[in-house]
Parts: structure tokens; sequence; C-alpha cells
């Protein structure tokens, strides 16, 4: 889940509303691996990300955005996923991984969207 607040004269904020994260990066910081589902975060930045190039006119930046987009969509149709969605799947050959799994996983298939 994402949020997008836009303020009457159209400056915009993208944010991922996550309560774990935070509980997360203090297990990061002991070395303990973490299961962080990252996609409302990817998708907070590349909307941001997408609409700054909107607004300088990058169209590479855009592009961008909507590759990594669907480089992380892929990667869960695909059936790599952190252990939240893996409990909700019902995808047949399912693939759990922790959160720097996933980002490697999502990384791999935007190179070769790029």
């Amino acid at each position: 889940m994402t949020s997008v607040l836009v303020s009457p004269d159209g400056v915009y904020e993208y944010e991922a509303a996550h309560g774990t994260v935070q509980r997360h990066y203090y297990k990061h910081l002991k070395g303990e691996k973490t299961s962080t589902n990252s996609v409302a975060t990817l998708f907070a930045w590349t909307g941001a990300l997408r609409k700054r190039g909107e607004f300088d006119e990058l169209p590479e930046l855009v592009s961008f955005a909507d590759s990594l987009e669907k480089a992380t969509v892929q990667t869960i149709e695909d059936g790599v996923m952190t252990g939240d969605l893996a409990a909700l799947s019902t995808l047949p050959n399912k693939q759990k991984v922790d959160t720097e799994e996933f980002l490697l996983a999502v990384n791999e298939r935007l190179q070769k969207l790029l």
C-alpha cells in the first residue's frame, strides 16, 4: 500500500505505509535476515521518480520508473516473494525469500528490461 498526497498547488508526496519496517531495520542492523515486503517502498519511489521525470521532462527517468514497477510485479508473478505475500499467494511454485533476495530478484528482472 502506498499513499500519494497532492497539495492544492500540485506538490506530490509518495510514501509507503508500513508498520514493520522500523522493527526489521533494527533486525538488519544486528545482522539478522528480514522478510520486509519492499513492494510499497519500491512503488513509492517509482511514483516519485516518475512525477519528477514528468516535471523535468526526463523520459528516461519515467521509463526507468515504469521498468522498475514492471520488474517488481514480474518477480511476484514468477513466484518469488517475501513471506507475507507467500502466505497469501495461491501460486503453486512460489519461492519464499528474505528482503535482500527479493530485491536481488527484482534487480535481475530490471536489468533485462533496461
